[in-house]
């Protein structure tokens, strides 16, 4: 009657397994409204389950049905997921040895990025008193290069005034967005991929939309200066990031760079 109580050594890993696939499903998923639908699935699949090993026969048939038939509905609402996760594994720059230990999180002591986000969220904030429009696109573990080839190529070590005089809006750079990579611009007047949400406010112009684009198809992370009113905005994972202050962003950023 308890037989399924019973593990092997093979048991136990298929349960190690299942769990960092959820564990890595659930990063992914973090601060959107997917994960309360995630969590529902796995309530009822859980459910399922237990009523299986109960022999509890018709229950278990309907939620078995409920879950093989939902799997076309699954891919429809969980299409953007589906779509970022296929990128990031196809964009995810695994010929860079420092990016892809960076993706196994081994060596982590070794492979912190080299981001000065000092230095970046101090030009930002001399943007912002003059309301100087700026969007800085940050490369974490998936590769831009997709990104990198629509825009100018550089290759400038980070530092406050370059960055400022890019986006000077008498500067032939300043239109598109600038790429960082590993403390380097390595690109500009780069044209990125702009979100068709539906959620962002009709406020926000389409810096902003460009800057959730990219957020929503890759793990990059943005900083973006207003032009009209000089907020300096912090967006990741296809959303804005609130701070209490510049000492709190730049926490955050060091914090999402690691």
């Amino acid at each position: 009657m308890f037989d399924f109580i019973e593990f092997s050594l093979l048991d136990v890993l298929d349960i190690l397994l299942v769990a960092t696939l959820l564990y890595y499903i659930y990063k992914l998923l973090k601060g959107t409204v997917a994960i309360n639908i995630v969590i529902g699935i796995a309530l009822i699949f859980l459910i399922w389950r237990v009523t299986q090993a109960l022999h509890m026969e018709m229950l278990s048939g309907i939620l078995g049905y409920l879950l093989s038939g939902g799997v076309i509905a699954l891919i429809i609402v969980f299409q953007q997921e589906i779509r970022k996760f296929l990128l990031m594994i196809g964009t995810t720059n695994f010929t860079n040895k420092r990016n892809f230990l960076k993706q196994l999180k081994f060596l982590q002591t070794e492979i912190n990025t080299d981001v000065d986000s000092e230095i970046i969220l101090e030009a930002c904030k001399n943007m912002s008193k003059t309301k100087t429009g700026a969007l800085i696109v940050i490369e974490r573990t998936n590769s831009l290069d997709f990104l990198i080839n629509s825009g100018d190529k550089m290759n400038a070590l980070v530092n406050e005034a370059i960055l400022q005089s890019i986006f000077y809006k008498n500067s032939p750079l300043h239109d598109g967005a600038v790429i960082i990579r590993d403390n380097f611009i390595v690109a500009t007047r780069v044209i990125l991929p702009v979100s068709d949400s539906t959620k962002i406010p009709s406020r926000f112009g389409l810096r902003h939309r460009a800057a959730i684009g990219v957020s929503e198809k890759t793990d990059a992370i943005c900083l973006l200066v207003s032009e009209e009113t000089g907020e300096v905005s912090y967006i990741k994972d296809g959303g804005f990031e609130l701070y209490s202050d510049y000492e709190d962003l730049n926490e955050k950023m060091k914090k999402d760079l690691v």
